[in-house]
């Protein structure tokens, strides 16, 4: 009897959102090479055999202080891309940071603004987290128009705050709070998959 694959953990209109698996390796090497130009100094996917190891080990399903996603079409389970909610933390704080990155030729077509609302949307209600930051390079202006397309409010700027591609990276801070998600959840989840949630 063939077994049955675990449902997604949020599913769109056009993308669909569940952890990385191992079986997944050989699709996501061929995607994070091919993406190279398009991450530049903004962002660096595992590339090795080792580093994905790596990653699903940190970001699969049985990971306690994070959850990563990968972002599939519906259509034909290509992959389009990631988010990463890490260093989750509990009790008083609730909070965790999300780090995101498409993959090409998917970028600029919305897959990932569709991923990104399922994406806060686990986080929120399945997660119940209070409390998401995402940081983003100044320069990077795909990213920061797409945290603006989900209302994350921006409340400041962090010199030398990460080490990308061996230099410190000044980034954007923005955040958005769970009382924020409940008041936009039902807009933002019909503008990006294109359904009314429930």
């Amino acid at each position: 009897m063939p077994t049955r694959s675990p449902p997604p953990a949020a599913a769109g209109f056009r993308v669909h959102l569940r952890p990385p698996r191992p079986s997944d390796e050989a699709a996501f090497l061929r995607a994070a090479r091919a993406s190279r130009a398009l991450h530049g100094r903004w962002a660096k996917a595992p590339s090795t055999r080792s580093e994905f190891v790596a990653f699903v080990k940190r970001y699969g399903a049985d990971a306690p202080a994070h959850a990563g996603f990968l972002v599939l079409r519906n259509s034909d389970d290509a992959l389009c891309g990631v988010f990463n909610f890490s260093e989750i933390v509990r009790n008083a704080f609730n909070s965790a940071y999300l780090g995101y990155y498409a993959f090409a030729p998917h970028a600029g077509g919305g897959l990932m603004t569709e991923g990104f609302a399922l994406a806060l949307d686990v986080a929120f209600r399945s997660l119940a987290l209070h409390r998401i930051e995402v940081n983003v390079q100044p320069t990077n202006r795909r990213s920061l128009a797409l945290v603006a397309r989900l209302h994350f409010f921006c409340e400041g700027y962090s010199r030398r705050y990460v080490k990308i591609a061996g230099r410190w990276r000044d980034h954007v801070r923005f955040a958005m709070l769970a009382e924020d998600w409940n008041r936009l959840r039902r807009e933002v989840l019909r503008q990006t998959t294109g359904r009314a949630p429930r």
